[in-house]
C-alpha cells in the first residue's frame, strides 16, 4: 500500500546538512518526492511503500547529522501525487510567522583537515575549506532561508568544480553554501601595519607564502592580527616572555591570563591536565577555550597565566588556524582582537584603524564577518554524585544562538507574549524569548562605552529580524544607571510595555527556568554587585523565590564601600570597610596592610563616618576582595575579579577541614521593611574576619587561611538552607551568581547540600556569572504573564 506524507522537520536543520541527510534517506527507503528549506523548517513530500514510509519518518529523528537538533517532526497524511524520484527543491520565499533555527559555527571537520593536509587534495592548504559538517554559519547569515545568496558567501560564485559537488546527492559538499576553493573562493592577505598595500593570498604558493610569513612573525616575537570566523584574534608566540609583555603593553591588559591555541590534544597534555569530558570539548564541533588545571611540572613564560592554577586552551578551528599552527608547531596566545573594553573587531579596515597601533601585520580576507562572535570559554567542574558538568564562562562562538528551552508552563489556548531582556551591565548578553525558545545572544561584553551598546544595538536588530520576533514586553534589571536599563525605561516612557527584575532574582530565576523548575527554591545569589530594592548593593543573597517573585530570606550584613566604585578597584578600601565594621581595625594583624594604605586610611575613615560616597554592600564578592586584601594577596586588581579569583588560587591544594565561623542571627525589621527588602535573618561575618586576622598574627600560611575562608562560605550556605528548610520545608536549592565561578566553592557546597538531602539546581547551558542574567529576566517576565 502506498502512503504519502507531508513533514515538517522544525529545529537547528539548517546549515548543517540536513537536506543532503534526507536526500540519502530517502533514497535509501525508496521515497519518492522532494524536500525544501524553508523560513520554519525543513519540509519534505514523502511518497512510498507504508513501511518504507515509516522507516523513513524514524531515520529523521534517530540518525539526522550530530550539528543537527532536531526538535519536532509534523506529519500531515496527503493525496499522492505520482512523484517517482526523489529531488532537492530551492527554498521558497514563504511568508510565515516563525522562522527556523539557525546553526552556529562549526570547527572544521576532520575530513576537511585530511584534505587540507592533501598534497593531493585540489583543496590542499586552502585556508578556507569546509563542507556541510563544518566551516561558518551564523557569522555569515544575512537572512533565512539559509541559502548561500543569503550569505557573505554570495559575492563568490561557485566555480564548476564547486559547482559539481555542490549539486552531488552523493558528496560531501552537496549543499554545503561556504563551499569554495583557491577559484572561486575567498583569499587571505598580508598587510603590513602603516602600510596600504595587501598581497593576496591567490593561490597555493602565494597563500602558502602568507602562513610562512605569519608564523616566521611570530617567531620573532612580533604580534599579529588574525581574522577569523567571528573576528579578528590578537596573536604571538605564548613561549616568549617578551611577545607576551609587548601585546600586554600595546593591548593595555596587565594580569589577566591569556588563551592559547595549541595544534592538537597532545600539546594539551604536555601542560594541563586532560579529562574524558575535557577532550570531547576540545575536539568536538564546537572547539571553546577550556580551563585546564595546569600541570605542576609544565612551564610557562611569565606574563602568560601568573599565580592562576588553570589555564584556558583551545584546539584550532579554522582552517587557516591549522594551517598557522602546523607551520608554527608552538603554542600561540590567541585574544581578542580589541582595544581595551570595546568589542571584538570584524571589519577589516575598522581592524587597521583600531589594532595597528597594537598588530605589526594582519593577515585578513575578503569575505565579511555578518555576526560579531568571541571564542566561548567553559570549563568541566564535579557536581556532587552527578560527577563531570560543564561551566559556560562566556557563551559565544559554537553555542550561540542556539536557544535556551524554557517552559513556561501557560494555560492551554493562552497567547505567549513575546519578550526581550536587556541583560545586565556587565558580561552582558540579552534575550529574545519567543514561544518557549530564549534565543541568549552571544557574549556582547561590559555595557561601559559608545561602542560596546552600539554592538549590542546591532545584535538585537539582527536577533528580532532574523528570528521574526517583535517584542510584546521588555525586561530590563532596576538598576537605574545600567546602559541597557536606560535604553528599556525610555522604551517604557514611549509605550512599551516594561518592568523590571531584581538583579540576584534574574540570576535564581536563570537556573530555576533552566532547570524546568515552577516550585519555590532557595536561592542562593552571591556575585559582586547587583542593585537592590531598598537601593543598596546586593551580592549575598539567599531568597525563598519562585519564578514570578521573591522574598529576602537571608542576606551577609551591610557594609560600607568607601569610595563606591573605588572600593571595586582598591580592595584595601573593601577591607577597611569590614574591619571598620567589626571593630577590627585595631588588630595588630590588620596594621601592615593600613599602613601600607597610608592617608587612604584616613580617607576612608572619615567617608565612612560622614557618610560621603560610601554605599552600603552585602557582596560577597567584595568580602572576598577584603580578605585578598587583608592576607596580601591583591590590593591592586588589574582586571574585575582578581583580588577573589587570586585569593581562591592562594589555596595552593591545601586540603582542611577546618573552618571560620560565620554566625547567623536574627535580622531587625524597621520602618518601611517588607518582604523584598528586609531578611529574616542575617550572615555575620566578623567571627570569619577576626579569625583570619588570628591565624595572620599567629603565622599561619595564607593557603591554610584561604581555605578555611572558604570552607566557612561552604558552611554558611549549608546552614541557611537547613534553615530555610525548617522554616518552609524547601528543599530545592539554586546556586548562582558570579561567585559561583569559584571551583572550589561550587564543588565543595553542592557536595555539602547533597549531603544533607538538598536538590541542588545550577545553570547548565548559561554562565553562573551576569551572562546568565537575561535569561532569569525573560523567565521572570514570562511567568508574570
Amino acid at each position: 500500500m502506498l502512503d504519502a506524507l507531508d513533514i515538517e522537520v522544525h529545529g537547528v536543520v539548517q546549515g548543517v546538512g540536513f537536506r543532503p541527510f534526507v536526500y540519502k534517506a530517502a533514497r535509501r527507503n525508496l521515497i519518492s518526492g522532494w524536500v525544501l528549506n524553508a523560513t520554519s523548517g525543513v519540509f519534505i513530500h514523502a511518497e512510498g511503500e507504508s513501511d518504507h514510509v515509516n522507516s523513513f519518518v524514524m531515520e529523521l529523528s534517530e540518525n539526522a547529522p550530530a550539528a543537527a537538533n532536531v526538535k519536532e517532526i509534523l506529519l500531515k497524511e496527503v493525496p499522492l501525487e505520482g512523484f517517482t524520484t526523489f529531488e532537492i527543491r530551492f527554498s521558497e520565499e514563504e511568508d510565515v510567522p516563525e522562522t527556523t533555527l539557525v546553526s552556529p559555527d562549526l570547527a572544521t571537520c576532520d575530513d576537511c583537515v585530511a584534505e587540507l593536509f592533501d598534497p593531493a587534495n585540489r583543496r590542499y592548504h586552502y585556508p578556507f575549506i569546509n563542507c556541510t559538517n563544518c566551516g561558518p554559519r551564523f557569522t555569515i547569515i544575512n537572512g533565512l532561508p539559509y541559502d548561500r545568496a543569503a550569505t557573505s558567501m554570495a559575492g563568490f560564485p561557485m566555480c564548476p568544480d564547486c559547482a559539481r559537488e555542490y549539486a552531488d546527492p552523493e558528496d560531501r559538499r552537496f549543499h554545503a553554501q561556504p563551499d569554495a576553493c583557491f577559484d572561486c573562493g575567498p583569499h587571505i592577505y598580508w598587510r603590513a601595519s602603516g602600510s596600504d598595500e595587501r598581497e593576496w593570498g591567490l593561490d597555493l604558493a602565494s597563500s602558502d607564502a602568507i602562513v610562512e610569513r605569519a608564523a616566521q612573525c611570530l617567531r620573532q616575537g612580533r604580534i599579529l592580527a588574525i581574522k577569523g570566523l567571528g573576528g579578528f584574534h590578537l596573536a604571538c608566540d605564548a613561549a616568549n616572555p617578551e611577545a607576551l609583555a609587548e601585546l600586554r603593553r600595546r593591548k593595555r591588559r596587565e594580569g589577566k591570563a591569556f588563551a592559547v591555541m595549541v595544534p592538537n590534544l597532545d600539546a594539551v597534555r604536555a601542560v594541563c591536565h586532560v579529562s574524558k569530558a575535557e577532550e570531547d570539548l576540545l575536539t568536538g564541533s564546537v572547539r571553546p577555550i577550556v580551563l585546564l588545571k595546569k600541570r605542576a611540572e609544565a612551564t610557562f613564560a611569565p606574563g602568560l597565566c601568573d599565580k592562576l592554577p588553570e589555564l584556558g586552551i583551545m584546539l584550532p578551528y579554522t582552517p587557516l588556524q591549522h594551517l598557522l599552527l602546523a607551520a608554527f608547531g608552538g603554542m600561540l596566545v590567541m585574544t581578542s582582537g580589541n582595544l581595551h573594553d570595546e568589542p571584538i573587531q570584524t571589519d577589516d579596515e575598522e581592524a587597521f584603524a583600531k589594532l595597528g597601533g597594537i598588530a605589526d601585520a594582519f593577515i585578513g580576507n575578503d569575505r565579511p564577518i555578518v555576526t560579531r562572535f568571541d571564542d566561548s570559554v567553559v570549563r568541566v567542574i564535579q557536581v556532587g554524585t552527578a560527577g563531570d558538568a560543564l561551566q559556560m564562562v562566556r557563551r559565544a562562538r559554537g553555542y550561540a544562538p542556539m536557544p535556551v528551552p524554557l517552559k513556561r508552563h501557560a494555560a492551554e489556548g493562552q497567547k505567549l507574549d513575546t519578550v526581550f531582556a536587556a541583560g545586565p551591565e556587565q558580561k552582558n548578553t540579552f534575550c529574545l524569548l519567543r514561544g518557549e525558545d530564549a534565543f541568549v545572544s552571544q557574549h556582547i561584553g561590559d555595557m561601559e562605552n559608545a561602542e560596546t551598546f552600539d554592538a549590542w544595538l546591532d545584535a538585537k536588530a539582527r536577533f528580532e529580524r532574523l528570528f521574526q520576533a517583535t517584542p510584546d514586553r521588555i525586561a530590563y534589571d532596576l538598576h537605574p544607571e545600567y546602559l541597557a536599563s536606560k535604553w528599556a525605561l525610555e522604551q517604557a516612557a514611549a509605550g512599551a510595555a516594561a518592568e523590571p527584575v531584581q538583579h540576584h532574582h534574574a540570576h535564581i530565576v536563570s537556573v530555576m527556568a533552566e532547570n524546568d523548575l515552577t516550585d519555590a527554591v532557595i536561592g542562593v545569589a552571591f556575585d559582586g554587585t547587583g542593585y537592590g530594592v531598598d537601593g543598596r548593593i546586593w551580592g549575598g543573597e539567599v531568597m525563598m523565590a519562585n519564578r514570578q517573585d521573591f522574598e529576602r530570606f537571608a542576606n551577609f550584613a551591610y557594609v560600607p564601600m568607601p569610595g563606591g566604585a573605588a572600593a571595586v578597584k582598591h580592595p584595601d578600601r573593601m577591607a577597611y570597610g569590614f574591619l571598620w565594621t567589626y571593630d577590627l581595625l585595631e588588630h595588630p594583624a590588620a596594621q601592615p596592610m593600613l599602613e601600607a594604605m597610608g592617608q587612604q586610611a584616613e580617607l576612608c575613615g572619615t567617608m565612612i563616618d560622614r557618610g560621603l560616597n560610601t554605599p552600603m554592600t552585602s557582596s560577597v564578592g567584595r568580602m572576598f576582595d577584603a580578605l585578598s586584601a587583608i592576607c596580601g594577596v591583591c590590593t591592586e586588581p588589574l582586571y574585575e575579579g582578581e583580588a577573589a579569583i587570586l585569593f581562591e588560587a592562594a589555596m595552593n591544594g591545601v586540603q582542611t577541614d577546618e573552618a571560620y565561623a560565620i554566625d547567623v542571627v536574627k535580622n531587625t525589621a524597621g520602618e518601611g521593611s517588607t518582604a523584598h527588602n528586609t531578611s529574616v535573618v542575617l550572615f555575620d561575618a566578623e567571627p570569619l574576619f577576626r579569625g583570619v586576622l588570628d591565624d595572620l598574627a599567629a603565622g599561619v600560611g595564607v593557603e591554610t587561611i584561604s581555605a578555611k575562608a572558604h570552607n566557612a562560605l561552604v558552611a554558611a550556605v549549608l546552614q541557611i538552607c537547613l534553615v530555610a528548610n525548617a522554616a518552609y520545608g524547601v528543599s530545592t536549592v539554586a546556586l548562582a551568581g558570579g561567585v559561583f565561578m569559584n571551583r572550589y566553592l561550587i564543588e565543595h557546597t553542592t557536595a555539602a547540600l547533597e549531603s544533607a538531602g538538598f536538590t541542588i539546581a545550577i545553570n547548565r547551558e548559561l554562565p553562573p556569572n551576569d551572562g546568565g542574567i537575561a535569561y532569569g529576566q525573560a523567565a521572570a517576565a514570562a511567568a508574570r504573564q
